[in-house]
C-alpha cells in the first residue's frame, strides 16, 4: 500500500487531494514491484507468465492490451479479447491486474473486464485531448491511474495529465518515470533525465512515482542498475517487464527478463535495500547524476570526433596532430590542478580519450 496523507499543489497552486493507492491487502514497506510481459500475445504466455511471477512473490501483473506502435506493420496488441486472460489471472493466481488505456473505448472495456490499475502511456499523455478523453470516461469511478511522462522533456505536460484527472474526480494517482526520446546517442533507449522525476517530486511531494527501466534502458542488462538507481532515489516501485520466453516475444523481446530473473532482481534490491545508509545512498545517487553527464559529454565529444574525420579525409590531413594535442595536455593539466586532480590521472584520462578519438576520426562507413 502507498500511503498519501497530505495534500499536493503543482505550481498553480492547484490543490490535489489524493488518496491511497492500495493494490496490497496488508500494508508494505517494501517498494511495490508490477511485472508482467510488454504485450498479451496468447492466453497460454499470459497465463504462464503470471503463474511464474506469482510463484516469484509477484502481486502486481502488467500486460499490454492495445499497443500503439511508432510504426504500422507492428504487434499492436491483442485487443479486447486479452482482457479475458487478464481476468483469468485474476481469478487463478489471486494477482492484481493492470494495463494502458489510450482511449475512451479502452477505458470501459477495461473497467467492464474487473482491471484494478490503469496507466496512461507516454504517447497518449502529450495529447491533451487523449488524456481529457480518458478523465471523462473515468469520472465517477475510484479507479487508481498512473500516468507515464510524456515523450519528451515537458514537466507541465506531465503534471497536467495528473490535474486532467484530479479534476474528473479521481484521487488514487501516480506517475511512471520511463525515459525521454533524445536525438543524441545514449546507452538508454530513452534517456532518464532523473532531474525530472525529481522535479516532479519537488513539485508534488507525495506523489508516488514509479520507475519504468524496461523502457528507459531497452535491454535487460541495463535493468538492474536501473532499479537501483530508481530505489535509490526513493521511487514508490518499478514497473518492469516479464515474458515466460522473451526471445519469442512480439514485442520488445530485448528488454524483458524472464520472471525467474525478475524474482532474482528483486530479491537483491530488497536485500540491498534493507542494507543501505541513506546518507551513502545521497552520495551514490550524486555520482550516477554525474556519471551520466559525463557519458553523454563523451559522446557528444566523439560525434564531433568524427566530424573532424570526415574533415581531415576530404582534406588530406593527418589525422594525429602532436602539437594539437600537446597543448591539450598543458592547458588540462592546469585546469586539473586547479580542480585537485592528480597529474597522473589527467594525462591517463587524455591519452585514453585521445586515443579512442583517433579511432572514431579514422572509422569509415
Amino acid at each position: 500500500m502507498i500511503s498519501i496523507k497530505t495534500p499536493i499543489k503543482s505550481q498553480n497552486d492547484t490543490t490535489m487531494e489524493l488518496l491511497p493507492i492500495q493494490l496490497k491487502e496488508t500494508e508494505q514497506t517494501q517498494p511495490t514491484i508490477i511485472a508482467g510481459p510488454c504485450s498479451a500475445e496468447t492466453e497460454e504466455q499470459v497465463m504462464q507468465t503470471a503463474r511464474e511471477l506469482a510463484e516469484q512473490g509477484i502481486s502486481i501483473f502488467r500486460a499490454g492490451i492495445w499497443k500503439p506502435r511508432t510504426k504500422p506493420g507492428g504487434f499492436e496488441g491483442i485487443g479486447t479479447p486479452g482482457l479475458q486472460w487478464l481476468k483469468r489471472v485474476k481469478r487463478e493466481t489471486g494477482m492484481k491486474v493492470a494495463t494502458e488505456v489510450a482511449n475512451r473505448d479502452h477505458v470501459f472495456a477495461a473497467i467492464k473486464a474487473g482491471i484494478d490499475l490503469l496507466w496512461i502511456g507516454a504517447r497518449t499523455t502529450v495529447n491533451p485531448f487523449a488524456v481529457q478523453e480518458i478523465a471523462d470516461a473515468l469520472e465517477g469511478t475510484d479507479m487508481p491511474v498512473l500516468v507515464k511522462n510524456p515523450v519528451n522533456p515537458d514537466l507541465e505536460l506531465w503534471i497536467g495529465a495528473l490535474e486532467r484527472l484530479h479534476r474528473a474526480g479521481l484521487r488514487r494517482l501516480g506517475a511512471i518515470h520511463r525515459g525521454f526520446s533524445s536525438h543524441d546517442k545514449s546507452v538508454y533507449r530513452n534517456v532518464p533525465l532523473w532531474n525530472l522525476p525529481k522535479e516532479l517530486r519537488n513539485r508534488i511531494p507525495n506523489l508516488p512515482i514509479f520507475s519504468d527501466p524496461s523502457h528507459i534502458g531497452g535491454r535487460r542488462d541495463l535493468i538492474a542498475p536501473l532499479s537501483r538507481q530508481a530505489l535509490d532515489f526513493g521511487f514508490d516501485g518499478l514497473l518492469i517487464e516479464s515474458h515466460c520466453d522473451p526471445d519469442v516475444a512480439l514485442s520488445d523481446k530485448a528488454q524483458q527478463l524472464t520472471p525467474q530473473e525478475l524474482g532474482s532482481l528483486v530479491q537483491r534490491l530488497y536485500a540491498e535495500q534493507a542494507g543501505q545508509n541513506d546518507e551513502l545512498v545521497d552520495y551514490r545517487c550524486k555520482i550516477d547524476e554525474i556519471d551520466e553527464q559525463l557519458w553523454t559529454l563523451l559522446g557528444q565529444r566523439m560525434q564531433v570526433s568524427r566530424e573532424i574525420g570526415v574533415y581531415k579525409q576530404k582534406h588530406a590531413i593527418s589525422p594525429v596532430q602532436p602539437m594539437r594535442f600537446h597543448e591539450m595536455i598543458e592547458r588540462r593539466l592546469q585546469q586539473g590542478e586547479a580542480l585537485e586532480l592528480s597529474p597522473n590521472f589527467v594525462r591517463t584520462i587524455l591519452h585514453d580519450i585521445h586515443e579512442e578519438s583517433i579511432q572514431q576520426q579514422c572509422k569509415r562507413d
